[in-house]
């Protein structure tokens, strides 16, 4: 989003280790399509390879600094090298690659072979281990067989009955299940939750459009209605595990990276290593063509880099410009990506939208419509009927948005709390974990102060969701937490905080500049009003309440008429609104700014002082949004952004009007987070005049919401004659009106739901043309 071109370098490498197999599953890639290579490679992969690749791996991650690079042990069947001989290659792997960057290995595997003294040979090694499972017996039993067709799915339920007694459970990393539309969706899904896996990953048939998927006779998208079904079973039974292709969906909803290439437009940073030493690209390629994968390079004569700068890697890396024209001007491009690289091949070209485009535009739709609340713990007691009532009418009720953002902080501890369970025992997360707790006991308001940050919880979010996997989304983001938190607490600490860029991020405070280069983790001391962060012996102390300087960027302030609140184009979390977040402002922007917040404050306090109030309770941060190619003005909450809009630079006028109908938005997410205000049961699509396609109830309900407030400015404009504020009133009010009637016919709110629809109408009603 900044124009720098996408980084080559790769951040995972997929190591073939043994390239035979003892299923015959009828659905693998590697032997039943049409690529196959594997005939001419060796079973095993030979210690000089190995350690060719793994010097190829080390030096790739020195070359770019890498804090950390993901070895995923592969095959065909990588448990079939043995216990000893897979102990073998670890230590290979750790003696080579661990001087230079952490390593983290996993492995993919269909468990056939796992013991007891196997996985204890992988977890001295921290070797996280997915298992491929279809199903409950039956659906397990289409394709994943024995050659003698005999069922493999008693022997794999008992390698997960190893991985899960605590011993093991550590390295126990998810499921991965080929979907298959014969199979009941939800009887799937019941066994594979009954097997308590951390994530659960859902995959598409390889299929491309010369070799298309299996689907029922007139079936329009099978595999869309199958994932859906699971998609709503999921939701409502509160997202107990991580699903993958769900969340990565719901991430890219939101602006976020998706962390897998089967959706998004994420930069592909991935290699595979054959166990000849050949580097290919994604083994899903092999489904193409056969040597659809082959880039003609080895470990033994070229590097990661060579890799990287083929054209075929190129492509992967350029986002949009890399799909073709039908994809490109999808409206759910950004969330789909053309799907997956080897699901767009057909007739020699990969210039196709993905042979399964009407299921994932059908399930990315559902999705979308069907947002999940967020993760709570929070009692619906916190918000009273009568407190509802002043909320939905907007009746200046402070105490009720304080309620509202009290409430919030209650979710965003709850999410640290999964965060902080998730953590190792020791390490500098622990240490970054137990300081924030210990401060959380003795400051408790500072530590509030800095919760409260908007962006807090977006980051806490993306991190659980498994997302976040960057420098910043890690769980080592506790430590700039915790510093911030420091700092206004005026108490000495010493945590680790990510480094990004030459850069260490303080939420609330700045952002210190450290230079290029450097590990991607830095000492953080706080002491007496002053921040010392150390890298590689090298000290930067800055202290945040003075002005920028070679080494500091604070955060700026927006200041006028009882309120106060961050300009904030610096936390790196800020691009989960839906706009394109602006870097950072000059003297000179920031200055327009400043001024025009001031004169749109205004003008909020005297058309609709009781708007003013609840923003003034409320309203947290402010993030200037880069214009769009339309120049139109723009402006966004996210829900898990509690107190910020994103908008674009625009007039005095038209910025308070985007600040009320934002932040009623806003109230609208926080509400839906401690009240039902919506029957999820009745997904009923409802047609409203300001969108051209019809829309959930919870839409619905967030529109009628933030146009009641934005009617209310122009009808008090309307009664000052302002010229064309009539025409905007009257457009505002029947729309309203409208989808308020079309609402109630529909049936689809709960009692707290139709309640807060009964104020915000009675409110409506009392409007005359």
């Amino acid at each position: 989003m900044t124009g720098r071109q996408p980084d080559r370098a790769f951040a995972e490498f997929v190591v073939k280790v043994h390239s035979r197999c003892d299923l015959a599953c009828d659905h693998c890639y590697v032997f039943e399509h049409a690529d196959q290579s594997w005939r001419r490679r060796p079973a095993r992969i030979a210690t000089e390879t190995l350690q060719a690749a793994a010097q190829r791996i080390a030096e790739h991650a020195e070359k770019h600094g890498l804090a950390e690079v993901s070895v995923i042990l592969h095959g065909g069947e990588p448990l079939l090298l043995g216990p000893a001989r897979m102990r073998e290659i670890l230590t290979e792997l750790h003696n080579i690659i661990s001087p230079f960057t952490t390593l983290h290995v996993g492995m993919q595997t269909n468990g056939i072979l796992l013991t007891e003294r196997f996985a204890q040979v992988l977890a001295d090694f921290d070797v996280r281990i997915g298992v491929s499972l279809d199903g409950d017996r039956s659906a397990n039993d289409l394709h994943r067989r024995f050659r003698n067709g005999n069922s493999s799915h008693d022997q794999v339920v008992r390698a997960l009955e190893i991985l899960r007694r605590p011993q093991f459970r550590r390295i126990y990393s998810g499921l991965l299940c080929t979907v298959d539309v014969r199979s009941d969706p939800i009887r799937v899904y019941e066994a594979l939750l009954a097997q308590d896996p951390p994530r659960i990953d859902f995959l598409l048939p390889h299929a491309t459009w010369d070799s298309p998927p299996w689907r029922p006779d007139g079936a329009g998208a099978p595999y869309a209605a199958w994932l859906s079904a699971i998609y709503r079973r999921w939701i409502s039974d509160g997202r107990p595990v991580a699903i993958r292709l769900f969340d990565s969906l719901l991430a890219l909803a939101e602006g976020r990276p998706s962390g897998t290439e089967w959706v998004g437009l994420d930069p592909v940073a991935l290699a595979v290593i054959e166990t000849d030493g050949e580097w290919e690209q994604a083994d899903s390629l092999k489904t193409a063509f056969d040597g659809a994968a082959s880039t003609g390079m080895t470990v033994f004569t070229h590097s990661a880099d060579d890799v990287a700068a083929t054209p075929e890697m190129a492509r992967r890396r350029a986002g949009l410009g890399g799909l073709s024209p039908v994809c490109q001007s999808c409206p759910v491009v950004a969330q789909c990506g053309g799907g997956l690289f080897a699901h767009r091949y057909g007739s020699g070209t990969f210039d196709h939208p993905s042979v399964y485009c009407a299921d994932l535009k059908e399930l990315i739709m559902d999705v979308n419509d069907n947002p999940p609340p967020a993760p709570t713990d929070v009692d619906p007691s916190l918000l009273p009927p009568a407190m509802l009532d002043g909320i939905a009418v907007s009746a200046g009720d402070g105490a009720a948005v304080k309620r509202l953002e009290e409430a919030q902080t209650a979710i965003i501890r709850a999410l640290l709390v999964k965060v902080g369970q998730g953590l190792e025992t020791t390490g500098p997360s622990a240490q970054n974990w137990a300081t924030l707790t210990r401060l959380d006991h003795d400051h408790p308001d500072a530590v509030s102060g800095v919760l409260a940050h908007p962006y807090i919880r977006s980051w806490a979010v993306e991190l659980l969701s498994g997302a976040g996997t960057g420098t910043w989304q890690g769980p080592g983001y506790l430590g700039s937490i915790a510093a911030a938190a420091a700092f206004a607490a005026g108490a000495a600490v010493r945590v680790f905080a990510p480094v990004r860029d030459g850069r260490v991020h303080l939420p609330t405070l700045g952002t210190v500049l450290l230079g290029a280069g450097g590990p991607a983790v830095a000492e953080v001391r706080t002491n007496d009003g002053e921040i010392r962060i150390t890298v590689e012996g090298e000290t930067v102390a800055v202290r945040p309440g003075e002005r920028a300087d070679a080494r500091w960027l604070p955060n700026r302030r927006l200041t006028a008429d009882g309120l106060t609140l961050l300009l904030e184009d610096l936390d790196p979390h800020r691009d989960c609104h839906k706009l394109p977040a602006a870097d950072r402002l000059d003297e000179a922007a920031a200055g327009r700014w400043a001024d025009t917040f001031a004169e749109a404050w205004r003008i909020v306090r005297d058309e609709v002082p009781d708007h003013a109030e609840e923003l003034r309770v409320g309203l947290r941060a402010i993030v200037p949004v880069r214009l769009t190619g339309d120049g139109k003005s723009e402006a966004s909450t996210a829900r898990q952004a509690f107190g910020s809009v994103a908008v674009t630079e625009t007039d005095p006028a038209s910025l308070a009007v985007l600040l009320v109908h934002e932040f009623q938005h806003s109230k609208m997410n926080a509400l839906l987070d401690i009240c039902n205000l919506v029957d999820i049961t009745k997904p009923n699509k409802i047609t409203v005049g300001w969108r051209p396609d019809p829309r959930p109830a919870e839409a619905v309900l967030h529109g009628i919401y933030a146009h009641t407030a934005v009617a209310g400015i122009w009808r008090v404009r309307t009664s000052r004659k302002i010229d064309g504020a009539e025409a905007v009133f009257e457009q505002y009010r029947a729309w309203t009106t409208e989808a308020i009637q079309a609402l109630e016919r529909a049936d689809a709110l709960t009692p707290d739901g139709q309640r807060l629809l009964r104020k915000v109408s009675g409110v409506v009603s009392g409007w005359r043309p």
